[in-house]
């Protein structure tokens, strides 16, 4: 691949909902340009983006690539990137390593959910961004209403560049506004503007001009003054405009037909920022105090892996953007994060799945290296003697889990290196043992997001799993206080087991934790039996004593005992100690308790009902609600047992437009009508494991 010097270069992050061709639009960017000779398709399965195994058989992206190409002697990064919401962590990772933001919308379908998110998406990171109004070749395709949409949406300062030529069937390019030049056919020839786009053209041109001319005095005062600005003046003006934010333009085309393309590329090269004219990117050394670093090939490296792969045949592959220096391969490195070395082999730039050999990666440039020892996603690799750590990137909270299962004896053996490699590969993921359980939970941002990972575990790993809903971990207290006096006496020839225990069970404030207290007098109780007691105690409260759940917030007192000089022992009073726990408990008024977790939905306004009936119906409590534009965003409670697969639930109630997060919140009772309900079917599914 052809050198590229940092000014060279832009770095556009492929953003947008779900089906309004990202994955086709980088396609055609390879084709318009010359890359590749034959136009891949979604639906063939055959694209150079999605080319993982799961992304041909659901035809969506899962996670993002990279597809470099050249416009002008520009070098374009595109980062083509999921619409999917379960697969958003992708997202927020190839964020991280643009410099500009293209945000993908349906000329049919207009501003989404997914819209919003992107958007969302790009002013956190402070991207300039452009919007991709595409497949204007489909049946009511309106660029008018689209362009109304977004301006209502996200306001004035998104205005066309691009005009599109025709519309459905008869779409064939578009008018570029500022050349004020019609460009038609895939190879984009220039011709004139035909005259009835007339009154579109001289509308969302002033509005252009307009805006452009604002992000400059000079500029201002020869508008207002009614001269008019030279073709190199709105250029140099829009480029700034784009890079501050105040211009966001909006362009047009239809990637599966290769209609636009060309054009579209052009605006990406003239008017996205390079990494140099990105600013500063502020980063902290070794004693904590901030460096700013600049992308300059001549600066200190420091060099970001926004993202792990592994790859069957080559191993572990790092994506990597230089933001500061020069990335040398057949070089050491430190990694500022682990505080270890990295030997650097080959490295690569990467289009799509191949990778193209490369000596060097320059500042602003994104590349891979494969076989790295200790580098994650999120860590930063520099010079040894000037140790850099950039931001880490931040991964989207899971909120759908689901048990993990080995299927074989071989399967248990290698389940643990295997979901270690897969959370390691996408930060989004979790993986812990929920000890109340005694599950393994993986958890996601979707159902799909970890069905997918299951079937690369078996693809990648060769392990299998079964995938079923957490068991709900119920707790019990108790609202009363009880006493017991508990002997336990075994005789079976030669020394017997005896202990006698006095227990008082009180109950603690919720959370408040367990606490064991002895208040023997006269030595009832020698000393050295006492931690047995408290042991016996501890180990019936986690084994459960209503429906195996175990028992929480709970005060013990030993108050009484009695030993026999030669039948006691610890063992006889570790048992005496559970026994006389189980004793108490149906006495103190057992309760069940169970986890309710917090929700914040993002739901259109059209779905806010569906989503308040649904949430009522799942005993939720809805604590507040606050307007955001076309959406609201619900806060809420629910109990756990009812949301185990919300993200389902949320999907097929809002058609895919809502999205949620949830954490655990607290512990509350379990209405009497459903307790005894789980009380009977923990217990009845203990006695079935126990025969």
């Amino acid at each position: 691949m052809k050198e590229y010097q940092t000014d060279q270069i832009r770095n556009v992050v492929i953003l947008g909902h779900g089906g309004t061709g990202k994955t086709s639009f980088s396609e055609a960017a390879l084709f318009s340009t010359g890359a590749i000779t034959r136009m891949g398709k979604v639906d063939d399965g055959n694209t150079t983006s999605d080319f993982d195994p799961d992304e041909v058989k659901r035809q969506i992206s899962i996670s993002l690539s990279i597809i470099p190409c050249e416009s002008g002697g520009t070098k374009i990064n595109i980062i083509d990137t999921p619409g999917y919401a379960d697969f958003q962590g992708e997202v927020k990772q190839g964020v991280r390593a643009a410099d500009a933001a293209l945000i993908v919308v349906d000329a049919v379908s207009g501003v989404e959910v997914g819209t919003d998110l992107a958007w969302g998406y790009a002013d956190e990171a402070s991207l300039p961004r452009f919007i991709l109004v595409n497949r204007m070749d489909r049946e009511n395709a309106d660029f008018a209403s689209a362009v109304s949409q977004l301006q209502a949406r996200f306001g004035k300062k998104c205005v066309p560049l691009h005009v599109p030529i025709g519309s459905q069937g008869a779409f064939e390019g578009v008018a570029d506004l500022l050349e004020m030049k019609a460009y038609t056919g895939e190879k984009a020839e220039a011709g004139d503007i035909p005259e009835s786009l007339g009154s579109d053209v001289s509308t969302y041109r002033e509005q252009l001009i307009e805006l452009i001319a604002e992000t400059d005095d000079d500029l201002i005062n020869k508008y207002l003054e009614g001269e008019e600005l030279s073709l190199d003046e709105l250029k140099a003006g829009l480029r700034t405009a784009v890079a501050s934010g105040s211009v966001v333009p909006i362009l047009a085309a239809a990637s599966t037909k290769s209609l636009g393309i060309v054009r579209i590329l052009d605006a990406l090269s003239s008017f996205a920022p390079s990494p140099a004219g990105r600013g500063e990117t502020i980063a902290k050394d070794d004693s904590d105090g901030e460096v700013k670093l600049t992308a300059d090939p001549a600066g200190p490296l420091a060099v970001l892996a926004f993202k792990t792969s592994a790859d069957q045949h080559v191993g572990k592959i790092t994506f990597l953007r230089v933001m500061s220096g020069t990335f040398e391969g057949d070089s050491h490195v430190f990694n500022a994060n682990k505080k270890s070395n990295e030997r650097i082999a080959q490295l690569f730039h990467l289009v799509g799945k191949n990778q193209e050999a490369t000596q060097k990666i320059v500042a602003g440039d994104i590349g891979s290296v494969a076989k790295l020892a200790e580098t994650t996603t999120g860590d930063t690799l520099c010079a040894r003697e000037r140790p850099i750590i950039l931001d880490a990137i931040a991964s989207p909270t899971p909120s759908y889990r689901l048990a993990v299962y080995p299927k074989t004896k071989a399967d248990l053996d290698k389940l643990g290196p295997a979901l270690a490699r897969v959370t390691e590969e996408d930060p989004s993921l979790r993986v812990h043992r929920d000890a109340d359980t005694n599950e393994t939970i993986l958890s996601g941002l979707g159902e799909s997001h970890i069905d997918v990972t299951a079937a690369r575990m078996k693809r990648k790993f060769g392990v299998e799993v079964d995938l079923e809903t957490p068991k709900v971990p119920y707790k019990v207290t108790i609202t009363g206080t009880s006493q017991t006096d508990y002997t336990h006496k075994k005789q079976s020839g030669g020394h017997g087991q005896f202990a006698r225990v006095a227990v008082e069970l009180s109950p603690q404030p919720r959370s408040g934790g367990f606490e064991f207290t002895s208040s023997i007098a006269g030595g009832s109780v020698p000393k050295q039996y006492i931690p047995a007691v408290q042991k016996g105690v501890e180990e019936a409260m986690k084994e459960g004593v209503l429906g195996d759940f175990p028992l929480v917030d709970v005060k013990v007192n030993l108050y009484d005992g009695k030993e026999h000089s030669v039948d006691s022992s610890e063992m006889a009073f570790k048992i005496a100690g559970a026994q006389a726990l189980k004793q108490c408990v149906r006495d103190a008024h057992p309760i069940l308790l169970e986890p309710i977790v917090n929700l914040r939905i993002t739901v259109p306004e059209s779905h806010t009902g569906d989503v308040l009936s649904d949430l009522n119906g799942k005993r939720g409590k809805v604590q507040g609600m606050t307007p955001q534009g076309s959406l609201t965003v619900v806060e809420a409670q629910a109990p756990l047992a009812e949301v185990q697969r919300y993200a389902t639930d949320l999907r097929s109630l809002t058609q895919g437009r809502a999205f949620f997060t949830m954490e655990q919140s607290h512990y509350e009772e379990v209405p009497a009508h459903l307790a005894q309900k789980i009380i009977d079917s923990a217990e009845g599914e203990e006695e079935a494991n126990l025969s």
